[in-house]
């Protein structure tokens, strides 16, 4: 019983770089396949139907704020810039997060008090209407904060 064991471990044991190499090819593979979006449209009509109009008024919520800002894909989602990085967004299983550059988070903490919050992140629960006023400020005080960079 020992030796099947033992042999049987050697044999596991001799195939583990290939299931290694094989794993990863397939991770490569599905990186490949799953090619990130050409712009902030494409992404948008890639997310399930009932999230899109969401997704919209997100999107909305920003250009008003920032009519200026150049709209692009960055890191595989929606990235505005104004005098540098402005705001990304990306939408999760159960929220969409709306990615800020600190420290306007913590500038307005007890306005995101209902909010799932990070230094530079906050989540809006899918379930929840969008805050667009208060996503609007997020917007504006980030511009501010660019605009005073040397």
């Amino acid at each position: 019983m020992d030796t099947l064991a033992s042999t049987s471990s050697v044999r596991f044991l001799k195939s583990f770089p290939s299931i290694i190499n094989n794993s990863i090819s397939i991770l490569v593979m599905a990186k490949v396949v799953k090619k990130a979006p050409k712009d902030v449209d494409e992404y948008i009509s890639r997310a399930p139907k009932e999230i899109q109009d969401k997704l919209e008024q997100l999107r909305a919520a920003i250009r008003e704020a920032a009519p200026t800002a150049v709209e692009r894909i960055s890191y595989g989602m929606p990235y505005y810039d104004y005098k540098g990085r402005l705001v990304y967004f990306r939408l999760a299983k159960a929220h969409i997060g709306l990615y800020v550059p600190s420290p306007v988070i913590e500038q307005h903490e007890n306005e995101l008090a209902d909010y799932q919050t990070a230094k530079a992140t906050v989540h809006f629960p899918l379930n929840k209407k969008l805050p667009i006023t208060l996503i609007k400020k997020l917007v504006k005080a980030r511009m501010k904060k660019n605009e005073g960079k040397k």
